[in-house]
């Protein structure tokens, strides 16, 4: 894992913006750590206080993404898949990643992917945000989430968001 370009923490400020976070209960080790520190990044931008839901595994995230998405500003799914020796790993990979790309873009809302796909469970506890971790993807799938729907705000003309140069 590089983790070279990784941006630093943000300091968003997303007051009153509403935030849903759906994360799984397979690789609990792994996802519950993400999920405090996706909830403890949404605080800290002062976001409403986000709306946490569980599911099963990671082909399940999409759908309730997607309904998450209808009622938020920002939405971010959580879960880890670690490579087995089938090709499961990559079925599953491979759905999730385009489901939530497919509910980010029908819907307009931003959603944050935070799902882990490694090889090994030494890979996911790297990325996980536990202490000694060298990434943090629940953080960061939070900041993603928040920050592109503060740009979006400001896109639409909703007051916050877009800041700098415009073309034109």
């Amino acid at each position: 894992m590089s983790g070279t370009g990784r941006p630093d923490e943000q300091r968003l400020q997303a007051p009153g913006m509403t935030v849903g976070i759906v994360a799984t209960h397979w690789n609990a080790e792994f996802v519950e750590p993400m999920l405090e520190r996706a909830v403890a990044a949404a605080e800290r931008a002062g976001t409403q206080a986000p709306t946490v839901v569980h599911v099963a595994g990671a082909v399940e995230l999409p759908v309730v993404a997607q309904e998450l998405a209808r009622t938020h500003d920002a939405v971010v799914a959580l879960g880890a898949v670690v490579r087995g020796s089938t090709p499961h790993f990559d079925y599953v990979c491979q759905s999730v990643t385009h489901g939530l790309t497919e509910v980010a873009l029908n819907s307009s809302t931003p959603v944050g992917n935070g799902v882990l796909t490694c090889d090994t469970q030494e890979q996911a506890r790297e990325r996980s945000g536990l202490p000694g971790s060298v990434e943090d993807k629940g953080r960061e799938a939070a900041e993603a989430a928040i920050g592109s729907a503060l740009v979006l705000r400001g896109l639409r003309g909703d007051g916050a968001g877009v800041r700098g140069h415009r073309a034109g």
